[in-house]
């Protein structure tokens, strides 16, 4: 179920012992793929390290997976079309570089990294939350800086949003890494959310 606002998210639930982990977003993104393209309804899978898990609060710790603290929650998940080939992820698909022309952080999870892109961002609720704009470099760079906090929203050269489906059409062939790991090019981009797609342990 999405989340809605002031609700519970996730159980207090262990990982069943047959469960895959995955240490980054990367290998989180293969699993729900591959149990997807197999017929699968839901995957569940124990979260050792990303930005997905840090998102959540995740201390990376396999001991904790199969503890009675571990918490079991439902994870939306994002497909990107790419001039016509549907690309899942799971935590985050960037296009172009942060803060320049023609450039997009579009966020499931809220961290990429050490910056905090999506602020209000949460792998739950059934939207993506999405930054556009472009800045000059010396905005760029304080931008980057505030981005470590979150505070680099709002910002009047910026346009953030929060929604469920998006299109986007550019001028010429974008690049767009996704999940940090994933790294292809695109004119046009659209985005849909899948809500409570798979599930994970943190």
């Amino acid at each position: 179920m999405t989340i809605k606002k002031g609700s519970e998210y996730g159980v207090q639930r262990p990982l069943p012992v047959d469960a895959p982990l995955a240490s980054t977003d990367g290998e989180l993104r293969q699993l729900v793929v591959s149990s997807r393209r197999q017929g699968e309804s839901t995957i569940t899978v124990g979260l050792l390290g990303g930005d997905l898990c840090k998102t959540l609060g995740g201390p990376g710790s396999a001991e904790r997976l199969y503890g009675p603290d571990a918490i079991t929650v439902p994870v939306d998940l994002v497909i990107a079309v790419l001039d016509g080939v549907e690309v899942p992820f799971v935590a985050h698909a960037i296009v172009g570089k942060p803060f320049t022309k023609d450039s997009a952080m579009v966020m499931n999870a809220q961290w990429l990294g050490d910056l905090d892109f999506g602020p209000r961002a949460h792998p739950g609720d059934g939207l993506i939350d999405i930054t556009t704009g472009s800045l000059g470099w010396r905005e760029r760079r304080l931008a980057r800086s505030r981005a470590k906090t979150g505070t680099h929203l709002p910002h009047p050269s910026l346009s953030s949003r929060r929604t469920k489906s998006e299109t986007m059409r550019f001028d010429q062939l974008r690049p767009v890494c996704v999940d940090s790991e994933l790294k292809v090019h695109a004119q046009t981009i659209s985005f849909h959310v899948l809500p409570d797609a798979f599930f994970v342990v943190v």
